[in-house]
């Protein structure tokens, strides 16, 4: 079996309760969706058909603990799945960043689900499936990316519908260079939310940019 690889790198784990850690990333390509403030574009199109063998061969020349699964939307390729598993076999800790709008059902329960759920001011809020929040446990996050006070209020609204604290970790970021990280949270804080408020590590550190 192959995957469309648009890259694999090494570098820190820029988000979620993983931030820090020495990562290596594979990057499917290809995304159904068109989020407004997308920040992997390049990823849309592009890469090249790689064999399992091949991706982990290059996965274990990194000699590193943690593997992130991201895209793009990693979960519109046939085959994703069966790559989890195999990593996972392998023994790597394996998550994978997706955008909340495929079934994450079928996800290997060795896996730590990063899943977004899109805010009005992505533009794709429509895209949300809601069933995948009952498929969600501990060892998964869910993530809000907020444009605006507008977005915050209305992630605050569903956090609550949904009783999300109760169900694994909850993530709330500022989109890069448009709302100032200090105003979410100051939000957070005034509202006393049980979320983790969190910046992209690896834009502060490299910049907006691939292979990062």
């Amino acid at each position: 079996m192959s995957l469309r690889i648009f890259e694999i790198f090494y570098s820190l784990q820029g988000e979620s309760s993983r931030v820090g850690l020495p990562t290596v990333f594979v990057r499917l390509t290809g995304c159904p969706l068109r989020c407004g403030y997308c920040d992997t574009e390049y990823a849309f199109h592009g890469g090249a058909t790689q064999s399992f063998d091949e991706i982990l061969a290059k996965i274990a020349s990194y000699q590193a603990q943690y593997v992130c699964v991201t895209g793009g939307e990693p979960l519109a390729q046939k085959g994703c799945h069966e790559l989890l598993k195999m990593l996972c076999d392998a023994g790597y800790k394996v998550s994978i960043e997706t955008s909340g709008a495929m079934d994450i059902s079928q996800a290997d329960q060795r896996v730590s689900v990063i899943m977004d759920i899109k805010t009005p001011g992505s533009g794709e809020e429509s895209k949300n499936l809601w069933s995948n929040i009952a498929t969600l446990s501990v060892k998964d996050e869910v993530k809000f990316v907020m444009v605006d006070r507008a977005d915050y209020d209305w992630a605050k609204q569903i956090l609550s519908q949904y009783d999300l604290t109760s169900k694994c970790p909850v993530l709330f970021s500022p989109v890069y260079k448009t709302l100032p990280p200090a105003d979410l949270a100051a939000w957070v804080l005034e509202d006393h939310l049980p979320v983790r408020m969190q910046v992209q590590l690896h834009k502060i550190l490299w910049g907006e940019k691939a292979g990062v």
